[in-house]
């Protein structure tokens, strides 16, 4: 089995996958691995994954720091080799970007995965800390994408900017008319993020140059918001770690028939 590795700047997602897909996943925070306390929660990833031994990892990051501390803890405690996947190593697509290095590599991932299900031209909209877009052109190639607040974001942001407005948990708006201060901002939040995803993705088609364009969801906030959202055509929480196996497989096919 394989261990994929997703570092965020908070939370850290990282699954066990055999030949045949994801077997099971565990989220921790990211700073575990800074703190030496992260061997707890992947230890209990493989427990619950029935992963005696790991053939090899694949992880790719947003926080460098963090890379040194995760291949120590893999060489140390399961003496295991990790491949990371980058814009130098990317497989599965193309990169027609100005300066790649800058690309993040859970948003290559992302793409990966979108476009070896959905083929080309794609796009990827990731609900996370950040909104954002990840294009997959015709040719298959990287081409780029949008970032806007997450909704999370924005909401935290009026509240700690305002005296009177209040911390809130998104969720579904009641109706677009909000009846109390917590209605208006979930209004403003889902209401309108769905409006500018839709707006977003008709200008995209348009750049594009295609009627017919498969939207992939991804993120804490993708099930609420592809609820009512008929641009968006599948939700894929495990995008990102797909997309890390499928890049792994490309690159070490020979982990996947240990």
């Amino acid at each position: 089995m394989v261990l994929l590795v997703d570092i965020g700047n908070t939370h850290t997602h990282a699954a066990v996958a055999d030949g045949g897909g994801i077997v099971a996943d565990a989220r921790f925070a990211s700073e575990s691995l800074a703190l030496g306390q992260a061997e707890r929660p992947l230890a209990k990833l493989l427990r619950l994954a029935k992963a005696e031994r790991l053939a090899g990892a694949v992880f790719c990051s947003v926080v460098p720091r963090l890379n040194t501390p995760l291949r120590r803890l893999l060489r140390g405690n399961w003496q295991c080799a990790a491949w990371q996947l980058t814009a130098r190593t990317v497989t599965g697509i193309g990169i027609d970007y100005p300066k790649p290095s800058t690309i993040g590599a859970d948003r290559l991932a992302n793409a990966i995965a979108a476009h070896a299900r959905f083929g080309a031209p794609v796009v990827v909209v990731d609900f996370g800390t950040a909104v954002t877009f990840d294009v997959v052109d015709a040719s298959g190639n990287y081409t780029g994408g949008i970032i806007a607040p997450g909704l999370s974001a924005m909401t935290d942001y009026l509240h700690e900017k305002t005296a009177l407005l209040p911390r809130i948990k998104i969720a579904e708006p009641e109706s677009v008319v909000g009846r109390d201060t917590r209605g208006a901002m979930l209004s403003g939040a889902v209401h309108g993020y769905r409006g500018l995803i839709t707006e977003l993705v008709r200008q995209l088609k348009r750049e594009l140059g295609t009627a017919k364009l498969p939207v992939v969801a991804t993120g804490g906030c993708a099930e609420l918001m592809a609820a009512k959202l008929r641009v968006i055509h599948r939700v894929e929480p495990w995008l990102t770690l797909e997309g890390l196996r499928l890049a792994g497989r490309a690159r070490r096919p020979a982990w996947w028939r240990t």
